[in-house]
C-alpha cells in the first residue's frame, strides 16, 4: 500500500524581487591567470589523455566495487526491458516510436497505427535500424528525431548526432519507400533547425552553406530553401544580432491552413514573433517581449506570458493580464497591430503555474502544476469564447503531455507518482482512457512518499519530496540523497523512482528532490526569484533543505549527498562551496562550474538572460560571488566530489567539469572524474551507457555515505 503525506498549507511564494545576500567578496583566484585553460581544448590529445588517465583512477575505484556490478545489471535490466511502455509520437493515425533493448542498443525506429498502439500488443513496423545504419555506414549514429511533413508524414527529415552532440546531420527519408531521397535534402553535421513548408520548401535556420553563428554557436538567420537547389541560393528572410540567443523558424500546419512565422529570441526568455506573408515579407507581432508562444487553434494565436501584460488604447486601458496565464488573441488582428480582443483562457495563481499548452485537432490541453502536482485543462473556442472543464485524472502525482497532434483529435498523457509506475492515458475530450502502465519496478510497500517544507534565509517556504522507509530511522543515520536543478523555469516533480533511486532506496537510503526558487514549479515568478544576481538564492534553498532534513533526524551531513546536472550541477558544486560543512559526498553531471568564462564556451552565451553577463564588470562582479571554480579554495575542507562529463556534449562544455577536478585534485581535495566518450549533454548515448552512469553514482554515493563510520 502507498503511503503518501503532504503538508496541508500551501508554500507561500517569496516576492520575485527578494535580493540574495553578498556576503562573499569576489574572489582572488579570477584575478589570475587560468592554468588549465589547455583542458577546454575539447578533442586536443594532451586532454584527452588526461581524461582517460582520470577514468583509469575513477573506474578502478567505483566499477571495481563488488556492488558496481549488481547495479548496473538492475539498472540495465530495467532501462531495456521489454514491457515499460513504448511512449512514442502522434501523426494523424499513426504512432511512431523510437525503441531500444538489449537487441537494438542504438535503436530502431518503427510505426503502428494509433488503434494497434491502443491494445496490449502493437504491431510495429520499423522503419529504419540505427544500428544496421551505423554499422552500414561506419558511424557512431545518435537519434535526435525526426521532423515529418504533415498531413501525411511520409516525408520526413530524419537528425542524426555522431556520439550524442546537440549537432546533426539532415537526410531526408521516404517513409513510403522505406528509404533515404538520394537527390532530397540533405545537411552535414551542424546545430539546426528546420521545417516544412510544404513538399518543396523548407525554413532553415544552419549555418551552413553561406550562413553565420551567432556567439552561442547557433544559426543567425532563417532562409527559404527549395528543392534542387543548393542551399547558399536560398532567399534569406531574417538574421538576427549576433548576441542573439537563437532564431528558428516555425511552421504551423492544421487543418484549417498553414501559418508561418520565425522565431527570435534575444535571450533564453524573451521573444519576438513575426509571421511570415505568402510573398516571404515578415510583420512582427505587438506581443510582450518575453511572451512564450504556443501555437495556433481556430485562428487564435496562443501565447503564455511569462509578466503582466497591460495593454494601451481606450478599449484595453484597465485590462491587465497576470504573469503565468495564457492568453488567446486573433492572428488576423494580430498581423493588423491590433490587441484588443485578447481572452484570459487560464489564469495562474500563487500555487498554480502552467507548464505549457498541447493542441490537438480540436481542443488546447493545458498542463497545470498545483502545489507541484500534476493536472490536465482542456479548453474549447466556441462561439467567440473559451470553454474550459478538467480532464479526469489521478491526482497526487505528475502528469505530462506525451504527445499530441493537429490532425487527430487523439492526446496521449503520462501520470505516475514517485512509488506508482507510469499509466499512459489516450485523451480524447474530457475523458482520459488508460491504455498501458508500466510494471513495478520494485516493492513500494516498504517505502512512503511526504512533501515537505524548509525555511530559507529569508523566510520563503521551500517545499521539497522525500522518499524514504517507513522505519527509516530519526537518529540521523539514513544515507540521503538530495536532487536539484533550481534554473531555466524547469519544474521537479513526482515521477517514478529511476534505476539509480531503486538501487539507492533498496539499500537503505533516502532521496529527495528540492523544488527551489529558479524552478518553474510555481511559475514565472518563481523562476524569476532567482535570476542573474538573485541566483544564489537558489543555493540559500537548496541548503535551507538540506538544514531541514538532518534538523528532522533522517539524516546528518556525513550521511547526506547531493546530485545535480548541468545547470544542477552548478547548483551542487555552488552549495559545495557555499556550505561543505552540510553534506558528505557530491555529484555534479555535465556541470557549469565557470561561470566568469561560461559565456565563451559552446552554447554558453545563449544563458546569459538567465546567470548575467561575465562580459560587463557589474554583472562580472556578482557572479563572482558564486563562481565555484574561481570560489573554491585549497584552505576549505569541502565534502568528496565526483563530476561527470561527455566528451561529446556540444552544449555545456566539457572543459567545465575537467578545470574544477584538476584545480581541486591540485588544491588536494578528494575529487573522481569520469567522461564518457560519447553520450552529448545526456552524458550517455544509449540505454548501457545510461546503467553505467547510474551504477557509477550509486556506488560513489554507498562508499561516501553508508560505508563512512557513524558520525
Amino acid at each position: 500500500m502507498l503511503v503518501a503525506t503532504a503538508a496541508c498549507e500551501p508554500p507561500p511564494i517569496a516576492e520575485p524581487i527578494a535580493k540574495a545576500t553578498a556576503e562573499e567578496p569576489a574572489s582572488k583566484p579570477e584575478q589570475e591567470a587560468d592554468p588549465y585553460r589547455w583542458l577546454e581544448q575539447v578533442e586536443s590529445e594532451k586532454a584527452l589523455s588526461w581524461a582517460r588517465e582520470q577514468n583509469e583512477v575513477s573506474l578502478a575505484r567505483l566499477a571495481g566495487d563488488p556492488r558496481y556490478e549488481p547495479v548496473r545489471e538492475a539498472a540495465e535490466r530495467i532501462l531495456t526491458a521489454a514491457d515499460r511502455i513504448p511512449y512514442g509520437g502522434i501523426y494523424g493515425d499513426s504512432v511512431r516510436n523510437f525503441w531500444q533493448d538489449d537487441e537494438h542498443v542504438r535503436g530502431i525506429w518503427r510505426q503502428t497505427s494509433l488503434a494497434s498502439y491502443r491494445g496490449e500488443e502493437p504491431e510495429w513496423t520499423t522503419l529504419l535500424d540505427l544500428d544496421e545504419l551505423a554499422e552500414r555506414e561506419g558511424e557512431n549514429w545518435v537519434w535526435k528525431g525526426a521532423t515529418c511533413l504533415p498531413p501525411a508524414y511520409q516525408r520526413c527529415l530524419l537528425q542524426l548526432s555522431r556520439g550524442g552532440a546537440d549537432a546533426v546531420v539532415v537526410r531526408e527519408f521516404d517513409l513510403a519507400r522505406g528509404e533515404f531521397i538520394a537527390d532530397g535534402f540533405v545537411l552535414e553535421e551542424e546545430k539546426q533547425n528546420l521545417s516544412w513548408i510544404d513538399a518543396d520548401r523548407l525554413l532553415v535556420a544552419s549555418p551552413l552553406a553561406g550562413g553565420s553563428k551567432n556567439t552561442s554557436g547557433y544559426a543567425r538567420s532563417v532562409r527559404l530553401w527549395q528543392r534542387g537547389t543548393p542551399l547558399e541560393e536560398a532567399r534569406t528572410l531574417f538574421t538576427s544580432e549576433a548576441t542573439d540567443a537563437m532564431t528558428f523558424g516555425v511552421a504551423e500546419h492544421r487543418p484549417e491552413g498553414r501559418e508561418l512565422f520565425i522565431l527570435r529570441m534575444p535571450d533564453f526568455f524573451k521573444e519576438t514573433l513575426y509571421h511570415i506573408g505568402a510573398d516571404g515579407d515578415l510583420t512582427e507581432l505587438p506581443l510582450p517581449e518575453d511572451v512564450n508562444f504556443q501555437g495556433l487553434i481556430d485562428g487564435q494565436l496562443i501565447a503564455l506570458l511569462r509578466s503582466d501584460w497591460t495593454r494601451s488604447g481606450p478599449e484595453s486601458a484597465a485590462a491587465t493580464l497576470p504573469a503565468g496565464s495564457v492568453v488567446s488573441i486573433p492572428l488576423q488582428q494580430l498581423r493588423e497591430g491590433d490587441v484588443r480582443t485578447v481572452q484570459l483562457i487560464a489564469e495562474a495563481s500563487k500555487t498554480i503555474a502552467i507548464e505549457g499548452a498541447a493542441i490537438t485537432q480540436d481542443a488546447l490541453y493545458l498542463s497545470l502544476l498545483d502545489n507541484v502536482r500534476g493536472r490536465l485543462l482542456r479548453a474549447r473556442y466556441k462561439d467567440g469564447r473559451w470553454h474550459s472543464s478538467p480532464v479526469e485524472l489521478p491526482a497526487t502525482g505528475s502528469v505530462d503531455v506525451v504527445s499530441s497532434n493537429a490532425f487527430s483529435p487523439t492526446l496521449l498523457a503520462r501520470f505516475e507518482t514517485f512509488l506508482e509506475p507510469d499509466t499512459l492515458y489516450a485523451v480524447a475530450g474530457d475523458r482520459a482512457e488508460s491504455i498501458k502502465t508500466m510494471p513495478a519496478r520494485f516493492d513500494a510497500e516498504p517505502f512512503t512518499v511526504e512533501q515537505r517544507f524548509a525555511t530559507s534565509d529569508d523566510g520563503t517556504q521551500i517545499p521539497y519530496f522525500l522518499v524514504r522507509a517507513k522505519n527509516a530511522s530519526t537518529s540521523g543515520q539514513t544515507p540521503t540523497i538530495l536532487y536539484g536543478y533550481g534554473g531555466f523555469e524547469i519544474s521537479l516533480t513526482p515521477s517514478y523512482v529511476s534505476p539509480l533511486a531503486i538501487e539507492w532506496l533498496q539499500r537503505g537510503g533516502a532521496y529527495a528532490i528540492a523544488n527551489i526558487r529558479g524552478g518553474g514549479e510555481f511559475g514565472p515568478r518563481w523562476h524569476q526569484a532567482a535570476l542573474r544576481e538573485n541566483r544564489p538564492l537558489a543555493f540559500q534553498d537548496f541548503a535551507a533543505v538540506a538544514r531541514h532534513l538532518i534538523d528532522s533526524g533522517l539524516t546528518s551531513a556525513p550521511r547526506l549527498g547531493i546530485y545535480g546536472g548541468s545547470n544542477g550541477g552548478l547548483l551542487t558544486t555552488a552549495t559545495m562551496v557555499r556550505n561543505p560543512e552540510l553534506f558528505g559526498a557530491v555529484v555534479s553531471a555535465v556541470p557549469l562550474i565557470d561561470m566568469l568564462n561560461y559565456h565563451t564556451l559552446l552554447a554558453g552565451a545563449s544563458w546569459i538572460g538567465e546567470y548575467g553577463n561575465p562580459g560587463i564588470p557589474a554583472e562580472r562582479e556578482f557572479i563572482a560571488r558564486y563562481s565555484p571554480y574561481q570560489r573554491v579554495s585549497a584552505e576549505v575542507d569541502y565534502p568528496p566530489l565526483f563530476l561527470t562529463t561527455s566528451t561529446r556534449d556540444d552544449r555545456v562544455h566539457p572543459g567545465h567539469a575537467r578545470k574544477m577536478a584538476a584545480r581541486m585534485q591540485e588544491q588536494g581535495h578528494e575529487v573522481l572524474y569520469y567522461e564518457n566518450i560519447e553520450g552529448g549533454h545526456a552524458a550517455a548515448a544509449d540505454l548501457k551507457q545510461r546503467a553505467v552512469r547510474d551504477a557509477l553514482v550509486v556506488v560513489w554515493f554507498l562508499q561516501q555515505l553508508k560505508d563512512s563510520p557513524a558520525p
